[in-house]
């Protein structure tokens, strides 16, 4: 078969779909080439064989796949997009849904495999249209915590494809697409852990901005969330992920505080972000604490 003709629904020669319903996409008269009449002997001889053993089921209760339709358009899921993931004609779930022609009611049958791949579909983020509207908690703690690592949100924007007028408005509401949050969430796993380029003037101090941004919104950084807990509602960053800077701490504690965050696997630059001190005033606390424990232990930074 070309590809022309499959992208117009034609049936295939040598399949007992084209040998009893034709060449389609509309139901006609059969096909009675020689590969088709073999695919139809094929079929039968395997279906007389199964009857033989009691092992043929053709069709199983259309109702436990047409609830499962039911809940995942519940949660965001259209009938169409099921179909889709399923790798169903829009028929099938549009029969099991709604009937057929001459008010003929839902189907009561469906064949195994088709009810197989319906219930296969879970809901998820994953799984919804593009359109479809989620909570944007997990999306704006993603942008927030990249920001707090310095990505400014116009940078953050441009990586969306977000004018900065869509930006400002999408943080600001409590919903935003699917689409959005996949991208979000595709852009916080690829960049979470990696600093913004600060190879010029403007870039340095636009990453110090953004830094002291999220720092006075009480943004908190990717190593404060949990990532089973960043999309929850109820939930909220690491114990203790923010502390004021304070110029007189004791140098010997600070030194300590932030081995034992090397320790857990932060930064250099992320534990001085988390102990709320410069990165120069970290790498000072050993000598002024004059321990030579604490200054091995802060070789651990990288």
């Amino acid at each position: 078969m070309t590809a022309q003709a499959a992208a117009a629904g034609e049936r295939a020669h040598g399949t007992r779909a084209r040998y009893v319903l034709g060449p389609g996409p509309r139901q006609g008269p059969g096909c009675r080439c020689e590969p088709c009449r073999a695919a139809n002997r094929a079929a039968e001889n395997q279906r007389t064989r199964l009857i033989a053993y009691g092992r043929w089921h053709p069709y199983v209760d259309a109702g436990p796949a047409r609830e499962h339709v039911r809940k995942l358009a519940a949660q965001g899921i259209g009938w169409k997009r099921t179909a889709a993931l399923a790798g169903v004609s829009t028929s099938v779930v549009s029969k099991l849904l709604y009937g057929g022609p001459g008010s003929r009611p839902p189907s009561q049958r469906i064949r195994p495999a088709s009810a197989a791949a319906i219930l296969a579909i879970q809901p998820g983020i994953e799984n919804l249209g593009p359109g479809a509207l989620v909570p944007s908690t997990g999306t704006h703690r993603r942008i927030q915590a990249l920001v707090a690592n310095g990505w400014s949100q116009a940078k953050i924007g441009g990586r969306l494809g977000m004018t900065s007028a869509n930006f400002a408005a999408m943080m600001r509401r409590e919903h935003v697409t699917a689409a959005t949050e996949r991208a979000a969430r595709d852009l916080y796993d690829e960049i979470w852990d990696k600093a913004p380029p600060e190879n010029g003037q403007r870039e340095k101090i636009a990453a110090a901005r953004a830094r002291n941004y999220a720092r006075e919104h009480g943004w908190a950084p990717p190593l404060a969330w949990d990532d089973d807990l960043i999309d929850r509602p109820d939930a909220a960053p690491a114990e203790g992920w923010q502390r004021p800077a304070r110029q007189s701490r004791p140098a010997a504690e600070l030194a300590e505080d932030a081995w034992q965050l090397a320790a857990q696997g932060y930064s250099r630059k992320h534990a001085a972000a988390r102990l709320g001190v410069s990165r120069s005033a970290l790498g000072c606390a050993p000598n002024r604490a004059r321990e030579e424990p604490a200054r091995e232990q802060l070789d651990a930074f990288s």
